[in-house]
């Protein structure tokens, strides 16, 4: 029997955010902060000045924040439609699904700041610094003493589990980890390849057309729409390795779908 869901298949873009923001008044100011907040945009355009300018890399930029954003809640919804505890609020670090949502949303959207500073070490790099931000934007959703304590480490805890040898230690951050690796359509790719220099990196990225995320036989489903099977390259060297260490890989399923065909990845 089919599984009972509100959220059909859903394309990874930047325009899924909207959608979840949309239903919540917390995560839709949340978002505004982060939008508007000058700090926080200019530390994602000095991510792409470090990242795209100097190293000559892929996205890691606004696009790339809200793209991941819009993935982690998806994933995060997906989850709870099937019956998963946030650890947020089975921890009692945090009182609301709301509250759990937020850490998924400001992890997110923060997770690439480090870059700002050097490519190298950006994860924990990213956390540190999203300390003084995360202390200066939480009040104004109505945070302060020591919840807002407890939901900047949660946020901290997600960013800096980004990283790929990095176990993830509860579900929100495992959210944001595998949906760092789904941003790779279209030549998006999480491998960060030179531009302009054409070997498996750039071939593989430029292999995949379309990110797809719903419920199937898991609870997550993750489509990956490919030309050829070039794109393999990405799912391996990006994909698969965060899906291992977000501690949801009992959750999830990987199908890849080559022209015509349709090809059970993960689990084998």
């Amino acid at each position: 029997m089919p599984r009972e869901t509100t959220h059909d298949v859903s394309v990874v873009s930047p325009k899924l955010i909207e959608r979840h923001v949309a239903r919540s008044p917390l995560l839709a100011r949340a978002w505004r902060l982060l939008e508007e907040d000058d700090e926080i945009q200019e530390l994602l355009r000095m991510s792409n000045v470090m990242a795209v300018s100097r190293l000559l890399y892929n996205d890691h930029g606004p696009v790339h924040a809200r793209i991941v954003a819009g993935a982690s809640l998806h994933l995060f919804e997906l989850l709870l439609e099937t019956g998963v505890k946030p650890s947020t609020i089975r921890d009692r670090s945090l009182d609301s699904v709301e509250e759990a949502k937020l850490v998924v949303l400001l992890a997110a959207y923060l997770h690439d700041i480090g870059n700002a500073v050097h490519r190298v070490n950006h994860e924990y790099i990213g956390a540190l610094m999203a300390k003084d931000i995360l202390d200066r934007i939480l009040p104004d959703l109505g945070f302060t003493g020591r919840k807002k304590y407890s939901i900047r480490q949660e946020v901290m805890h997600a960013i800096y589990s980004t990283d790929y040898d990095t176990y993830c230690l509860t579900v929100e951050c495992g959210c944001v980890k595998v949906s760092d690796g789904l941003d790779m359509a279209e030549g998006r790719a999480r491998v960060p390849y030179r531009r302009g220099k054409i070997d498996i990196h750039a071939v593989s990225a430029l292999s995949i057309r379309k990110v797809e995320v719903g419920h199937g036989e898991k609870p997550v489903t993750i489509r990956v729409h490919m030309s050829d099977m070039a794109g393999l390259f990405q799912v391996e060297h990006v994909l698969l390795p965060k899906i291992l260490k977000s501690r949801l890989e009992d959750y999830i399923e990987v199908v890849l779908h080559v022209n015509n065909r349709t090809i059970p990845y993960y689990p084998k």
